[in-house]
């Protein structure tokens, strides 16, 4: 009988969810909201004030991927040096900031690419509004209101009693309405919280009732491992309902970390082309070889690739010669061997002891196919 090659199926792209109705803003050169891509987020760990630890910085989250990327600025000399870092930073500089109302005017003349304040804590910000928002429209600098819930109005905690859902809408529209009153409305809101179910419902509230774009994340998630899942679940809500303009991963990690969960999770939602993606058993008493060892020897061998490649490493032959025909490239192992397939078809038998190196010079000989429109930007 001759073996009918199945090949790739070509699945059309469609977007997860339509994406929620937005006015869109400019950060830099980078859109947000309106239907522009949702965007990745970080926030450097060095001081502000150190020029040459935070440009490195920033220079490592742009090369992980990171779109806009936000700087601390709690004293005199870290707003002294938001001008050189927003002049030399490859990608747009937010300042944060907290307390002191006259280090967004300092942050919005040193031409940082949008401001982000608390209003929670900064000291009579309402009374300084009007100033803000003049100051801010003069310069085209965009203003993000980011409502904690650690450090929401206590106001809104004596009314509501901790940070609700409906604490964290009502700060956020109350002082978008400021700025409103004023004929401002370059804003982004987000309203955080680390409880993902308290977070999900206050995006979904507050979705309904503004159409400023929105920046999304769990404050303080935790480490790397529960701040990963937390997030994933949160974000997948939200953005799978198409809430959500940009996103941030909180985690306690290096920023960089942050990047690569927030890349994989919008990649993982087709909100992003996919760059390269394993697919792998958990392994069972089928499988015949070490398939934790080699996915990890594939994908650290394949790590730093830019072309959209999905890469199936089977342990047994139950599922995996229908998962490697459906993949890019693919090997379904067993019996000391494995059967590498390319685009579905199989190509070669190879020694257990081989497959690593054979996925790897296939993968290479299909990035070099690719034309230069499948590189991912």
């Amino acid at each position: 009988m001759t073996a009918v090659p199945l090949g790739v199926p070509e699945v059309p792209a469609r977007p997860v969810a339509p994406r929620r109705q937005s006015r869109q803003i400019q950060v830099g050169p980078v859109p947000v909201g309106g239907g522009a891509p949702v965007s990745v987020q970080s926030m450097t760990t060095t001081r502000t004030s150190d020029i040459g630890a935070t440009l490195q910085q920033i220079a490592e989250l742009t090369a992980s991927g990171c779109q806009i990327v936000r700087v601390a600025c709690p004293t005199q000399d870290d707003a002294d040096a938001l001008a050189t870092i927003a002049r030399k930073s490859q990608i747009p500089v937010i300042a944060d900031i907290h307390f002191q109302p006259k280090y967004v005017f300092a942050a919005i003349e040193a031409g940082c690419a949008a401001v982000r304040v608390n209003p929670g804590n900064i000291k009579q910000f309402d009374d300084k509004v009007e100033e803000i928002a003049k100051a801010a429209k003069d310069h085209g600098t965009p203003i993000r209101i980011g409502v904690n819930a650690g450090s929401l109005d206590r106001r809104l905690l004596q009314k509501y009693g901790k940070a609700t859902p409906e604490a964290l809408v009502e700060s956020a529209l109350w002082e978008a309405s400021l700025f409103e009153e004023h004929g401002f409305r370059d804003i982004k809101i987000s309203v955080k919280h680390n409880d993902p179910v308290v977070m999900i419902e206050a995006y979904r509230q507050l979705a309904e009732q503004c159409d400023y774009p929105l920046h999304l994340g769990v404050t303080e998630a935790g480490p790397a491992f529960q701040g990963t899942i937390k997030s994933a679940v949160a974000f997948g809500a939200l953005l799978s309902r198409g809430i959500g303009d940009t996103i941030r991963v909180s985690l306690s990690a290096p920023p960089v970390e942050e990047v690569k969960v927030g890349i994989q999770i919008l990649e993982s939602l087709g909100l992003r082309q996919r760059r390269l993606e394993i697919v792998s058993c958990p392994s069972c008493g089928r499988a015949q070889v070490d398939v934790y060892k080699l996915a990890e020897e594939v994908t650290a061998g394949l790590d730093g690739m830019e072309v959209p490649l999905r890469v199936a490493v089977m342990g047994c032959v139950v599922n995996g010669p229908g998962e490697a025909r459906e993949a890019d490239l693919g090997v379904a192992s067993g019996n000391g061997k494995g059967q590498i397939f390319v685009k579905g078809e199989v190509v070669k038998t190879v020694p257990e002891s081989r497959i690593v190196e054979t996925l790897i010079e296939e993968a290479m000989k299909l990035a070099e196919s690719k034309s230069p429109s499948d590189q991912v930007s």
